[in-house]
């Protein structure tokens, strides 16, 4: 089976598309309109779930998520939700996170590919 393409966005962000100029030399994705954006109305805290938390936490976490990315999102804040209240989740919906997150971007080896700068290297651009 095919490696799946890393999102473009992505790409920049770990400077991929410098590396390997010729992959991403024409390469046309969707834009996102939005950021992520605030967890939908449906998403609570409740003492059974913090899904609205696991929303926000996904939202800091992974920056290069946006409006496109909102109903994944959704499903992975559920089962983090209910993780983080303290609910015993199956094996199944471990599964489904865990699918979840490598769609995103967001599983540890990912990660470990990312350079963002820090915020006093993006002052200091912003300032030249």
């Amino acid at each position: 089976m095919a490696k799946p393409r890393s999102p473009l966005a992505k790409a920049k962000l770990e400077g991929r598309d410098q590396v390997n100029a010729g992959r991403f030399k024409g390469r046309k994705e969707p834009t996102a309109a939005a950021p992520l954006g605030p967890p939908p109305e449906w998403l609570s805290d409740t003492d059974a779930t913090k899904a609205r938390s696991a929303w926000l936490l996904f939202q800091s976490e992974i920056p290069w998520l946006t409006a496109s990315h909102r109903m994944l999102v959704g499903m992975a804040a559920n089962i983090q939700g209910r993780i983080m209240a303290g609910q015993d989740v199956g094996v199944q919906a471990m599964n489904l996170l865990r699918q979840c997150l490598g769609q995103m971007g967001a599983t540890p080896a990912d990660a470990s590919k990312i350079a963002v700068p820090d915020a006093d290297e993006e002052t200091d651009d912003l300032l030249d």
